[in-house]
């Protein structure tokens, strides 16, 4: 493992904080990022910031943390992408894919980079980028197994919380389609229930308490609390993308003929937030704030004012981010 040269496309939330614990432990990580000052830092700390994704193509693993499956089709493809130099050409010996993407998308781009002589491990991951800071992200792959045993430490690296192999081909896709199925439908459904609480006289603060006390808490509605008690909107991830994986997994649904009711119900709901997003001074920019802001679509329907309630809530991140510097 300590002999690979590592690249690394996508320096946005998720794909900075993964590609900065491959540096903290020790790797020299060659980075490319299509806003250049946003991988600087980075290259402060270490890193060797390339020019173009066409410089990543000597690289024995290259990992990519992208937006779509568009971006990575472009960064591996394009006129200046990692391959550009032809099949004749240099070529990383493994691509691991950390993006969110669709099954038949991923195997398209499998099946191309098999063209080249070269494989893919899709490694989709579980958290944010706080998650990421604070050693608690998870990932699950698929793909050919050598490839994967050679780069599972790598992963780890980033995803310290354990990377599952689930098998060949696209299996991680649908694992992670359906991770992000859930995560939309919990976070409507909590939504919905911190609000029912409020309308009754519950503070939200202590609400949220008693849910994450309770067997129902998890690690997702405890770093989900501070947001929806004091109204904080930091983007950790957008409605957009939520609506994207949204229908990946009714997509997914109809293909594979299992009935998902919840799925479409929540599908629903959210594009609700989307028209009530026109009713705010820039609704293009509220768009662009946290998909935790679902809470102020369902406090509307329900005739509820939203105010913070000045009172910050442990995320369950902050001691073990502080261990983790």
């Amino acid at each position: 493992m300590g002999d690979l040269t590592i690249g690394w496309i996508g320096m946005g939330r998720m794909g900075y904080p993964m590609a900065e614990r491959l540096v903290k432990a020790g790797h020299v990580v060659h980075i490319w990022n299509r806003t250049r000052e946003k991988a600087a830092p980075l290259a402060a700390k270490g890193a060797v910031l390339v020019d173009s994704p066409r410089d990543l193509a000597g690289c024995d693993v290259l990992f990519t943390m992208v937006s779509t499956g568009k971006d990575v089709e472009a960064v591996y493809f394009g006129p200046d992408g990692v391959l550009s130099g032809g099949k004749g050409g240099k070529v990383p010996k493994i691509f691991v894919d950390c993006s969110s993407i669709g099954v038949d998308q991923s195997a398209e781009i499998r099946a191309r980079l098999g063209e080249f002589g070269t494989v893919l491990v899709a490694a989709p991951v579980s958290g944010n980028g706080k998650c990421v800071k604070a050693g608690k992200l998870s990932a699950v792959a698929s793909g050919p197994r050598a490839a994967y045993d050679k780069v599972k430490d790598l992963i780890e690296c980033f995803a310290p919380r354990g990377c599952a192999y689930v098998g060949e081909g696209e299996l991680s896709r649908f694992c992670k389609i359906a991770h992000n199925v859930l995560l939309g439908v919990v976070t409507q459904n909590l939504a919905e229930i911190t609000i029912l609480a409020q309308k009754a006289g519950v503070p939200r603060a202590a609400f949220l308490e008693f849910i994450n006390d309770s067997v129902m808490g998890s690690i997702f509605t405890r770093y989900k609390t501070n947001a929806f008690v004091n109204l904080d909107w930091t983007t950790t991830f957008t409605p957009a993308l939520l609506r994207k994986d949204l229908d990946l997994g009714l997509a997914a649904g109809r293909d594979l003929d299992v009935p998902m009711p919840v799925t479409a119900a929540t599908r629903e709901a959210l594009q609700a937030h989307f028209g009530a997003a026109t009713l705010q001074d820039d609704p293009d920019a509220y768009l662009q704030k946290d998909f935790a802001a679902l809470l102020e679509t369902v406090a509307l329907g329900a005739g509820v004012t939203l105010e913070s309630e000045e009172r910050p809530m442990p995320t369950g991140l902050e001691v073990i981010a502080e261990a983790a510097e």
